[in-house]
């Protein structure tokens, strides 16, 4: 297993640092403490770490399959891509070079999947795409000394926004197919020299007209709204409470609450308010073990683990959501 990958996956899975929360209105007055935010929690599927199933990100079907990336390289054995179908039943759908990393991956409307392999043969490293009944096939190219993490597309399915870990930029590709361009550099995006692992900008979403990110080292989730003419406008910084944080989702395409993936050592699901203020929602005595992304279905919050320390519990879970509780105003301007 590479340095890189070593890195990847260990930031890949967005790992947590201390977490400042709010306090909420019963723990300020000595009350009961309130009902969970999110209950019900289950694993859906169990994976075999030995064999590389470790999962690193997640999109979730109209048909209620889910799409899986699962890093491989933890076990020095070749990433893959794979369906996951709500009885547990699982479909390969691509499979990478030992040495490589599958990361992030999104879906358009018309079926087709997208998702970034990092890779450094040259000839594998960028974004690449999965047509229904088709093969996979490289839409664009990536610096193969980079680290492509998180993936989304806009939208009007036109435009695919890649994070990368390593070299402070979020790259734009027409989904489509052409050249990646460099949509975003700035010193914003970079990881902290003085850390560890050194993973800059890692999980990304475009939603609600802007290009949502989370940067590793330094705990941040921010956005950048889109201009008319394309271009990234000024960055806001909506929280940097989340230390080591890896991917996120919304609660629906209309609502800015997020749900944020954050790794060891924290090991924790995250609420996350537009005006800023966290709620840990699921902890590892949920079963939580190197959770590195989430997505989010109706009121169903589906979370990746991917079992990066013994005993490798590497599964995928899945949890109901406590709408009334998850929106009970406590401060002004989170719903």
């Amino acid at each position: 297993m590479n340095e890189r990958f070593t890195t990847c996956a260990a930031a890949v899975a967005v790992t947590a640092a201390t977490l400042i929360s709010v306090p909420s209105a019963s723990a300020s007055t000595g009350h009961a403490p309130a009902q969970p935010v999110v209950t019900q929690v289950k694993t859906v599927s169990a994976f075999d770490y030995a064999s590389g199933a470790a999962p690193e990100n997640i999109t979730v079907n109209p048909d209620n399959t889910v799409t899986l990336s699962m890093l491989g390289s933890v076990a020095n054995k070749a990433p893959t891509l794979v369906k996951l179908t709500p009885s547990g039943h699982r479909t390969t759908l691509a499979t990478g070079h030992a040495g490589d990393l599958i990361t992030g991956n999104t879906r358009g409307r018309d079926g087709t999947v997208y998702y970034n392999v990092q890779s450094e043969n040259a000839s594998r490293s960028g974004v690449w795409k999965l047509p229904v009944g088709g093969s996979p096939q490289r839409l664009a190219a990536l610096p193969a000394d980079g680290l492509p993490n998180g993936l989304a597309l806009d939208t009007a399915g036109r435009t695919l926004y890649i994070a990368d870990s390593l070299k402070s930029t979020i790259w734009a590709v027409p989904a489509s197919g052409g050249r990646a361009t460099a949509w975003l550099t700035d010193p914003a995006l970079a990881f902290d020299p003085d850390a560890t692992l050194k993973l800059g900008v890692n999980g990304l979403r475009f939603h609600n007209g802007a290009v949502w990110f989370t940067i590793f080292n330094k705990g941040m989730l921010s956005k950048i709204p889109v201009t008319a003419g394309g271009t990234p406008g000024r960055i806001h910084t909506v929280t940097r409470a989340l230390a080591n944080v890896d991917d996120f989702s919304f609660l629906n395409e209309h609502s800015d609450v997020v749900f944020a993936a954050q790794n060891d050592p924290a090991d924790k699901i995250t609420v996350v308010y537009p005006n800023g203020t966290t709620k840990t929602a699921l902890t590892t005595a949920n079963g939580l073990a190197s959770p590195t992304s989430t997505a989010v279905s109706g009121n169903r919050l589906y979370i990746t683990n991917a079992g990066l320390n013994a005993p490798h519990d590497a599964k995928l879970q899945r949890a109901t959501i406590n709408l009334g509780r998850l929106l009970t105003p406590q401060t002004p301007g989170h719903c």
